[in-house]
């Protein structure tokens, strides 16, 4: 008997005959399932074979790509409307399926993108300046793309997938999705129903998401819902607007977190000083101690000529998992001794960081001797106030930095006043003589 998908040469998705479709139908009941009969008659030829379990396209060297599609699934999701030609309007019936060659599932899905552009194009766009996209660039061909957060066949609503049991983030970050699970805000988004507490794309964005370490997003999404944070920290914390620039907000709110200062590679006008310096850290034998970094920096900033570089020093959790263990502000650290004492926990993890090439930063592990070194000073001071951590040396050398900053002015002006004060006065005399 002839292949139902290949009688009538030149037929395609939108002009099979009527006959064909109820032969197809008649052929294979499987399709008859819940749902499927909202489905067009085209889109039933389509699942009389896609639907059946097993359905398989050998790639060879014995691998397999499923071609199985769940026909009620497809019929309830939001690409039902528009139907399988809606997507795969290259496919005509008279060629399916073809000896089309395809390496691997994984390249399927990522050239599968382009599809998805044709439709969304908006969400292309911010996807291609994600982290995802950047880690796709930069080679890595598990890098999420639009299928494995939409299942194509089964695409749900925004309102089912804005939900804890509709997440897709998690089958990437399954860790992170249980912490935030059991955080003050996963509890009250899932067990109390509280649909305006915050989820992934809340804080992280859906599509244009970018690396959580960098930049100072994640702050201003916590100050978007948390609009009185600034002024409620005024009323009791010290230079509150200083601790709320140089330490992330689970510092303090996740207190069953491990904390660290990270030392950031900070560049001002361009420059390509973080790919070097990452280059000559990891070339680095003994590790990163306060002579190769000041080394490190000088032979940055006198060979980029763009721009000048410099560390910047932040208190944060160690990991993403930590990030996620929020509590309620009735249990954040508020006892200034567990930072600004003499051997202060925070200070003995450092590390040196800078942006890699996919958007991720990249970190080294640092002597934490670096934060009491006449050769830091210059980068330390970014983020640290003399007296801050109780490290004496750390402070005397701020202090001598200080002291110096303020007597070049003081001595320039001082000096001028000298010099016009005996200007006049030999003035005077030669006036008189």
């Amino acid at each position: 008997m002839a292949n139902p998908l290949q009688v009538g040469a030149g037929a395609n998705l939108r002009n099979f005959s009527w006959a064909m479709a109820v032969f197809c139908l008649a052929s294979f009941p499987v399709i008859a399932a819940d749902g499927v009969a909202d489905l067009s008659d085209q889109d039933k030829i389509c699942l009389a074979c896609h639907s059946q379990e097993g359905f398989n396209k050998d790639l060879g060297k014995g691998k397999k790509m499923s071609l199985n599609i769940k026909g009620d699934d497809f019929a309830k999701s939001v690409h039902g409307a528009i139907g399988c030609a809606g997507c795969h309007s290259d496919v005509s019936l008279d060629k399916h399926p073809g000896n089309k060659k395809i390496p691997s599932t994984r390249e399927y899905s990522i050239g599968a993108t382009q599809v998805c552009q044709g439709c969304h194009e908006d969400k292309a766009k911010l996807y291609e300046g994600s982290i995802h996209a950047a880690m796709l660039r930069a080679g890595n061909r598990a890098a999420p793309v639009c299928v494995d957060c939409h299942s194509p066949h089964s695409v749900k609503p925004k309102s089912v997938t804005d939900t804890i049991t509709g997440l897709s983030c998690k089958k990437c970050h399954e860790p992170i999705f249980n912490a935030y699970a059991e955080s003050m805000h996963g509890q009250a988004r899932g067990k109390l129903g509280h649909v305006e507490a915050p989820i992934c794309a809340d804080c992280h964005r859906a599509h244009d998401v970018t690396a959580p370490s960098v930049g100072t997003h994640l702050k201003d999404a916590c100050l978007s819902c948390h609009t009185g944070a600034v002024e409620t920290h005024r009323v009791w914390l010290p230079n509150a607007g200083r601790h709320l620039e140089a330490v992330s907000c689970p510092a303090c709110h996740a207190p069953a977190a491990q904390r660290r200062v990270d030392l950031r590679l900070s560049e001002t006008g361009g420059g390509n000083g973080a790919a070097e310096f990452g280059e000559s850290a990891r070339a680095a034998v003994n590790g990163l101690d306060a002579e190769s970094l000041w080394n490190l920096l000088r032979k940055i900033n006198q060979n980029g000529g763009q721009g000048k570089a410099s560390l910047q020093g932040r208190l944060e959790v160690r990991t993403g998992v930590e990030a996620h263990q929020l509590a309620d502000k009735s249990r954040a650290i508020r006892d200034c001794n567990s930072c600004h004492s003499d051997g202060a926990d925070p200070f003995q993890n450092v590390i040196v960081s800078v942006i890699g090439p996919d958007g991720r930063p990249v970190r080294f592990s640092t002597d934490k001797g670096v934060l009491s070194s006449l050769m830091s000073v210059g980068s330390v001071s970014g983020f640290y106030a003399i007296g801050g951590t109780r490290v004496k040396l750390l402070d005397v050398l701020l202090g001598v930095v200080f002291i110096g900053a303020v007597s070049v002015p003081v001595g320039h002006l001082s000096m001028k006043w000298f010099i016009r004060r005996r200007e006049r006065k030999n003035a005077e005399q030669r006036a008189n003589s």
